[in-house]
């Protein structure tokens, strides 16, 4: 368990590393996000749109970066997370997300954390980057 009182400003929270984004992984998350943009699993759509080929859902990171954070404290403890998308991410795409403590304050009664986030790809280029707040005891 993670208690307010054993962390400090600077702290980098336990990374992960995701396995590389696939074909079937970008076609299941288009059914369960709901967002059948060709792009996102069509290689002739996604050159004909201009890009390179197949990109990932911006949300797909996004939703690397709630894993980040849910497996240093539980979800319930989840005050704020929002991100900025700032490349693409491709299949093949390593992403590995890291956060680093920001601030420690006390608000509404609860011991709170901020936190600095970032979801960056085998090359080390940021894919998105993000805050969160979390409530700890």
């Amino acid at each position: 368990m993670v208690r307010f009182d054993d962390i400090k400003v600077g702290d980098a929270i336990p990374s992960i590393a995701k396995p590389a984004i696939g074909h079937l992984q970008l076609a299941l998350y288009a059914g369960a996000g709901a967002d059948h943009n060709p792009i996102h699993v069509d290689e002739e759509a996604a050159k004909a749109g201009g890009l390179p080929g197949i990109i990932a859902h911006g949300m797909l990171p996004l939703g690397f970066l709630g894993q980040l954070l849910t497996q240093w404290v539980p979800q319930r403890q989840l005050r704020s997370l929002s991100a900025r998308f700032v490349a693409m991410a491709y299949p093949g795409d390593i992403i590995t997300c890291s956060g680093r403590i920001t601030g420690k304050r006390e608000a509404a009664g609860e011991k709170m954390v901020d936190l600095e986030l970032a979801a960056q790809n085998q090359k080390g280029e940021n894919i998105q980057l993000g805050k969160a707040t979390v409530a700890l005891t």
